[in-house]
């Protein structure tokens, strides 16, 4: 049986979230609009698609409980198709910032975003993460965006020594950690991922670029 949104939702309950029946809906909808566009734009790997509500919704959704209680700003790194940052929009109040290059996508987000019902929570930046300044979080995500540490030169300014990073990693996260320990000093602590079983859930905090 092919993995689906029933086995997204308990395997999320196992995580103590209970994903409401609205939520699930605008996760659909969102689905549908994927698998719609995708015909016109590469969003996501086309051997993916099938296993969509695994390789990308849970992949994202994951990450939800790691979110604080308290609403905050949480700023996405290479958005591209929306994970994770975008699932985490629709699965929480906070007030979520989408930074992708590609104008294609960012429509794509757009759209997503409207008929999500979130839109007025989610502000998309069609622009390169550089170029993107003055937004202070307190999380800073990200999935397969970059290397971890050209990824912390890029959240850096965002998160700063207060805020939060969780990136979603693959195999070679400790090898991507022990380079970045060369130029950061950081806490982190590793968690497996639910999604992928040689995926890496990275939480960094009390980040800081080493003197030279």
């Amino acid at each position: 049986m092919a993995y689906g949104q029933s086995q997204f939702a308990s395997d999320l309950k196992a995580l103590g979230i209970n994903v409401p029946r609205g939520t699930l809906a605008r996760l659909e909808a969102y689905a549908a609009l994927l698998t719609k566009w995708q015909a016109k734009i590469n969003l996501v790997g086309p051997a993916t698609l099938p296993e969509l509500w695994r390789r990308h919704f849970l992949d994202s959704a994951q990450l939800a409980p790691l979110l604080s209680e308290t609403n905050g700003t949480l700023v996405d790194l290479g958005s591209g198709a929306g994970f994770p940052g975008l699932v985490l929009a629709i699965m929480s109040d906070w007030q979520v910032h989408l930074i992708d290059s590609d104008q294609r996508k960012c429509a794509f987000l757009r759209q997503v975003a409207l008929d999500c019902g979130v839109l007025d929570r989610v502000t998309i930046h069609a622009r390169r993460i550089e170029q993107v300044t003055g937004i202070a979080a307190d999380l800073v995500t990200a999935r397969a965006c970059a290397p971890l540490d050209a990824l912390l030169d890029l959240a850096e300014p965002f998160a700063g020594e207060g805020g939060s990073c969780l990136f979603l990693k693959g195999a070679q996260a400790e090898e991507e950690l022990t380079q970045a320990r060369r130029r950061w000093t950081m806490r982190v602590e590793t968690r497996g991922s639910l999604s992928d079983p040689g995926g890496t859930i990275l939480i960094i905090t009390q980040l800081k670029r080493k003197t030279q």
